[in-house]
């Protein structure tokens, strides 16, 4: 039975591993909350005079915590060091690279870019694991053709399952008994079962390890980082799309990463532009009621008769407004790399509903090459293999 979990419909395997469908349970793991500009040993600069420090026994009780906005929160924290840190140092030591990939706003392909990389890596012939931490929208399973597999556990640990022999993913959508299941915790739940995944997994000796963080910066990534910072993080990858309204919140997630000591290893501006071939493009032909009439096999006609070459172009439409400079010039402003745009491909769309790797075959021709870019900057001189 994995620990902190109960099991049903147990089945033994043939090499001794056990399948488990399993049912979430609370893990009462207390919930982790940061102070304004403070580490965990630090006085917050908000603090008030004579305050006798957050991991103090008096915390939160003394005369002088009276009317700091700290007081509940110190309070209420647990004293000293994590305990549950040294068995996550343990199984993070065989891990050469931990990737964050975060977002501001969800619907950004955050977990997209997150399944793509961890494909292409892979395709390197590293020892990759995917972990997702998204507890509410589990979407790595999908995305890695992996719908309706159990979690397996043998005697090291709770086994990743896996796409291919040196890639291996783990998700809270592999322990549900029913995928439109909502999941509706509060911080302490989800903060125990990361704790969990990042204690009970056991994923061997891992080249990198990419985490899928949910949108924004909430308890999830607090736990993730306060777990792992000790154990050594790469740096974070952010997605975002061109729009204002999604880079408003990139700022705030840049931001929370320099007060937590993450590395911003760059920024990629998904969706950047709708790029499809003209042979793939519906035409319409709309009236003045606003109804549409499809004209394609005519429009395509006309172009294979007056001008044939056209149907060998791409055609590119701006989706989102960029008139701001989109991520580049955000990039600029803020002083972090830019690593590229990928453009809104309805194939690498495909390619993920049907959890399979764009880098397979030459559908993805708009998308692949702009991937393959991006991940060149980010880990130059360690390609290329199986046509990444």
């Amino acid at each position: 039975m994995l620990h902190g979990v109960s099991a049903i419909a147990l089945s033994p395997k043939p090499s001794g591993t056990i399948l488990v469908r399993v049912v979430l349970e609370f893990f009462g793991i207390e919930s982790i909350a940061v102070m304004e500009n403070a580490g965990p040993n630090e006085i917050p600069e908000n603090a008030n005079e004579h305050c006798p420090g957050p991991q103090s026994e008096n915390a939160g009780k003394d005369d002088s915590c009276q009317g700091c906005p700290n007081q509940e929160i110190c309070a209420t924290a647990p004293k000293g060091p994590d305990p549950d840190l040294v068995p996550i140092a343990e199984r993070m030591a065989t891990v050469k690279h931990k990737i964050l990939v975060l977002s501001g706003k969800g619907g950004v392909g955050k977990s997209t870019f997150s399944a793509q990389l961890s494909f292409a890596l892979a395709a390197k012939d590293h020892q990759v694991g995917l972990l997702d931490i998204d507890i509410c929208g589990p979407s790595i399973p999908k995305m890695l053709g992996l719908e309706g597999q159990d979690i397996h556990q043998s005697n090291l640990g709770w086994s990743p399952v896996y796409v291919e022999s040196n890639l291996g993913v783990m998700s809270i959508g592999f322990m549900l008994p029913d995928p439109d299941e909502a999941v509706i915790w509060r911080g302490p739940r989800k903060n125990g079962l990361i704790k969990q995944f990042l204690k009970e997994v056991y994923w061997g000796e891992l080249d990198f390890l990419v985490v899928d963080a949910p949108p924004g910066t909430s308890d999830e990534h607090i736990s993730i980082v306060q777990c792992l910072q000790e154990t050594g993080i790469d740096g974070a990858i952010i997605v975002t799309t061109p729009q204002q309204v999604s880079l408003i919140d990139v700022r705030k997630e840049v931001n929370f990463c320099k007060k937590v000591g993450i590395k911003v290893l760059g920024v990629v501006e998904n969706m950047s532009g709708l790029r499809l071939p003209l042979a793939d493009v519906k035409f319409l032909n709309l009236s003045e009621t606003g109804e549409d009439r499809d004209v394609t096999e005519w429009a395509l006609q006309c172009i294979k008769e007056k001008a044939p070459e056209l149907l060998n172009l791409i055609t590119h439409s701006e989706v989102f407004d960029s008139s701001g400079g989109g991520a580049m010039k955000m990039c600029q402003d803020m002083g972090i790399p830019f690593l590229g745009k990928v453009p809104l491909d309805p194939q690498l769309c495909k390619a993920a509903e049907e959890g399979r790797s764009c880098f397979d075959d030459q559908k993805c021709t708009v998308s692949a090459g702009a991937l393959k870019t991006i991940i060149e900057k980010l880990f130059p001189g360690r390609a290329t293999e199986n046509g990444v």
